[in-house]
């Protein structure tokens, strides 16, 4: 059985059906913007190996520090231990977060991270004599995770755990923000939703613990980019009702959106906040929730005192290495400028798809690149022809998208953008 046929017959891929799983290509190794097969065929990773590779794979600063620290300490127990790369990738992180957002639950992945969040959100709103605000707002076309908590505030409807939505947590579904982030902001709550918001606030603000959202850009929910300025209005509207705020910025922490944080764009401080992906610049998992002293301290001063999560690779020192090579990567790499020179040919090169038939829209922001169909996109055909257009690229519902690397070529750049709008076009 040849390790293609093991994997058909033994393994099961995210998303997949056993029975039909389609094409894989075996990945022997990775090499900055490239994945290489195991026959040498070479393919530009458009998807950042699903948005967190931003400076490219196998990065030697990355792969330096991983190494030092697997021959020093690969793992120790995070409870009643503590270890100097947790403490010094905490200090980077304080130094670059909205101010504020200054104490650290470090995770496993994204998806713990927006479990810790919602249960950070319970047991502040329990601490503080709110027992009975458990419940969440989210807006529609969100995605948060696949593991049970997080997948409740997912959309429902259109989202991919519609399945599950009968044994899933009822949670409360806003109308996602329709004032799209090109458009100019309007001065009448009914003409932007936030009076949806109000509404539901207004009667529902002692069972509402926090609104959970992805600021300004919904990820796999569709790549919905949304005006910021709604955020500034959702966040007066939760003070109001002793409702916290929960920014998911897995997909677009360190800079995916041109601004550091998504929370930039809209100068605002959730109380808490999600990171993954792109902390360790897609080397190994790891992820973060971060909160205010308000609410750390909102918790500690309970008659519980003791937050009751705890996983067993938590502040895991090989990923925090890598943390640490990372974020300094990112304030020495010239980052902003990549993303902005990224962003303008991308807008320049994707511009041609919004005349095609089948187009819906064309929408570029920092290093996110989408042209959305009236269709739904079959993903295989461009599984199938990636070693043609020498392009991985993996679309999704009526998404045909990118997130390359920051560290991409601007000739690399336009052999992705070729191939996504030749696929638009039909021809490949």
């Amino acid at each position: 059985m040849t390790p293609l046929e093991f994997d058909a017959r033994h393994l099961w891929h995210p998303y997949a059906n056993v029975t039909d799983p389609g094409p894989v290509h075996l990945i022997d190794r990775t090499e900055g913007v490239y994945l290489f097969r195991e026959d040498g065929v070479k393919m530009i990773d458009a998807m950042s190996s699903w948005w967190c590779a931003i400076h490219g794979h196998r990065h030697p600063a990355i792969v330096s520090a991983m190494q030092q620290q697997l021959e020093r300490m690969p793992h120790v127990m995070f409870g009643g231990l503590t270890h100097n790369p947790a403490i010094e990738l905490g200090r980077r992180m304080v130094s670059m977060l909205p101010q504020g957002l200054d104490r650290i639950f470090y995770c496993d992945s994204g998806s713990v991270s927006v479990e810790v969040a919602m249960k950070m959100a319970i047991q502040y709103q329990m601490a503080n004599g709110r027992a009975d605000k458990v419940e969440f707002a989210t807006i529609r076309g969100g995605y948060h995770g696949d593991t049970w908590k997080a997948m409740s505030v997912c959309d429902p409807v259109n989202g991919m755990h519609r399945l599950f939505r009968g044994a899933l947590s009822i949670q409360h579904f806003l109308p996602r923000p329709r004032v799209r982030l090109t458009d100019g902001w309007p001065k009448q709550r009914v003409e932007n939703n936030l009076d949806a918001l109000e509404r539901l606030l207004r009667e529902k603000d002692n069972q509402i613990a926090a609104l959970i959202l992805e600021p300004v850009v919904q990820g796999a929910g569709g790549m919905y980019f949304y005006h910021p300025e709604w955020l500034s209005g959702a966040r007066t509207l939760c003070d109001a009702h002793d409702v916290l705020i929960i920014f998911d910025e897995i997909a677009t922490g360190f800079g995916r959106t041109g601004r550091l944080f998504a929370a930039d764009h809209a100068e605002i401080t959730p109380d808490i906040i999600c990171l993954g992906k792109a902390l360790t610049g897609g080397h190994i998992s790891f992820a973060a929730t971060v909160t205010s002293e308000k609410v750390a301290f909102g918790i500690g001063d309970s008659e519980a005192g003791a937050f009751r999560h705890g996983p067993t690779y938590m502040a895991n020192p090989l990923a925090c290495a890598a943390g640490i090579a990372n974020l300094d990567l990112l304030e020495e790499s010239g980052w902003r400028q990549q993303v902005t020179e990224i962003e303008k040919q991308m807008t320049v090169e994707l511009s041609p798809a919004r005349d095609l038939p089948g187009v819906a829209d064309v929408r570029v922001l920092g290093a996110i690149g989408v042209i959305e169909m009236n269709e739904t996109v079959d993903c295989r055909i461009a599984h199938r022809r990636a070693p043609e257009t020498g392009v991985w690229l993996r679309p999704f519902a009526r998404n045909i998208y990118c997130m390359p690397p920051y560290i991409i070529s601007s000739q690399d750049l336009s052999q992705i953008t070729k191939a996504m709008v030749s696929l638009a076009r039909g021809d490949i």
